[in-house]
């Protein structure tokens, strides 16, 4: 079933995980503020237009999400206009018929706006804490997948697979008013995965955290060809990318790096990268780099340049880094929402 998302032909999308911050003199914020403050910048994001807000799912503690879907819940009952979802939700380490319990849920509650963006994480703590092996990886992502893809229709599910027991003409409440559930596949640069998501005729959502954007086309070209090639309808192709608004180039790219430097660093450490230099900060932040920091006219021709070049139907900007603080993220989501966002659409409409 064709999932072309509502909304303009270029969606404008914000994402965070919650990532604990630091305040005004550089004290550590507690994970319960952190959360507040997410609240707080969502309202803000949907009063300047943002079209969707996606809530990333981590279970360390440098990140104050660990429950999505509770969080957009709180974000539902404040906001009225943009859409809601996962950034992403970890199939593999949860329960398809939970997660969609949970989404179906969002959904009636803020009144058809929720979608699901699922994906197998880049970070492996859900596993050994919620008891399943990390040996277990593939599999369990595609079974569980083929299981969501039965539930997200909204009727009752005849199924069997390899990780729990089949199901028989089951109905999963509550019941979606306006079913299928929106949900996109989030590919990190696999192309089997690519392919995956267009044998599901599901939309791809691609994290694009590094290097530059434009290696990314030959997994778009290969997913609109195994959409024709296995008969799919065509589906939108998303992009989420970090990312960091400010008022100039230099304030944004001063205020951004120190932060930038501890969080890529811990992240690198654990997985035996080198740490970031300046040098490839400075590098990332211009032209042709996955980084999008820099003043509402740079990061919106910067965002231009990757809708046309991959043909997206969306982009979503990671505003959160590490303790970067709750003031410079509530400004970073202004200029978004009203100087970047317009921008980018008239540089599109040129």
């Amino acid at each position: 079933m064709d999932q072309q998302p509502a909304g303009p032909a270029i969606e404008l999308g914000l994402d965070t995980f919650g990532d604990v911050t630091v305040d005004s003199d550089g004290t550590p914020v507690s994970g319960a503020q952190t959360l507040r403050n997410v609240l707080t910048q969502a309202v803000l994001a949907d009063e300047v237009g943002v079209d969707f807000l996606g809530v990333g799912e981590h279970h360390r503690d440098d990140y104050a999400v660990s429950a999505p879907e509770v969080v957009l819940a709180a974000i539902a009952a404040r906001t009225s206009r943009m859409r809601l979802g996962s950034a992403v939700t970890v199939l593999s380490s949860d329960d398809p018929i939970r997660v969609f319990e949970r989404f179906a849920t969002l959904d009636a509650v803020s009144s058809g706006r929720a979608e699901v963006i699922l994906g197998r994480g880049s970070f492996t703590e859900s596993f050994p804490l919620f008891g399943y092996d990390l040996a277990d990886y593939e599999e369990l992502f595609t079974d569980k997948l083929a299981l969501f893809d039965q539930l997200r229709t909204g009727e009752p599910v005849t199924w069997s697979g390899s990780t729990r027991s089949p199901l028989s003409g089951q109905v999963v409440y509550p019941r979606l008013e306006s079913p299928p559930l929106p949900t996109w596949i989030a590919v990190g640069g696999s192309p089997e995965s690519v392919i995956r998501a267009a044998g599901y005729g599901l939309p791809l959502m691609l994290a694009i955290i590094g290097g530059e954007p434009l290696r990314f086309k030959p997994y778009v070209d290969l997913y609109h060809r195994a959409l024709r090639e296995m008969e799919q309808p065509s589906q939108p192709v998303g992009v989420h990318s970090p990312g960091h608004v400010a008022d100039t180039d230099e304030l944004a790219r001063e205020q951004l790096w120190p932060h930038y430097r501890t969080y890529v660093g811990r992240i690198g450490a654990e997985r035996g990268w080198p740490p970031p230099t300046r040098i490839e900060f400075d590098r990332s932040t211009g032209p042709g780099g996955s980084l999008y920091a820099g003043s509402p006219e740079t990061v919106a021709r910067k965002i231009a340049d990757t809708v046309r070049a991959l043909g997206l139907s969306r982009f979503d900007l990671k505003y959160s880094h590490g303790t970067l603080g709750h003031d410079e993220l509530m400004r970073s989501i202004e200029l978004y929402g009203t100087q970047v966002i317009p921008r980018v659409r008239e540089l599109l409409a040129e």
